[in-house]
């Protein structure tokens, strides 16, 4: 079975996360689709690229979500989504997908 890469798999935690906050009202639940997500894409990183890489991602990860918040209020909720998922894609790829590749 092929793997999802990482950067998938990020890109969608965070966007995913949002929308299943938005469209229930409840926030608890984006945040268990962004952490599930984030975890799943944290032991990827690990494997493909090692734990400081992992640890790089992961806090980009962190702050990709929490910088999407202030964005939010410039460029509108889903743009900042979608631009944090990208930023978070993008490191993702750079650092552990294309070495797996």
């Amino acid at each position: 079975m092929a793997r999802v890469p990482a950067a998938v798999v990020a890109a969608s935690g965070l966007i995913g996360g949002y929308g299943v906050a938005r469209w229930t009202k409840k926030r608890q639940l984006g945040g268990i689709v962004l952490a599930a997500a984030g975890a799943t894409a944290a032991q990827q990183w690990r494997q493909q690229a090692g734990g400081r890489a992992a640890g790089a991602l992961t806090v980009a990860y962190v702050a990709a979500f929490a910088g999407s918040h202030p964005l939010s209020k410039k460029v509108g909720a889903w743009p900042a989504v979608f631009g944090a998922a990208g930023a978070v894609a993008l490191a993702s790829w750079a650092v552990a997908d294309r070495r797996a590749a």
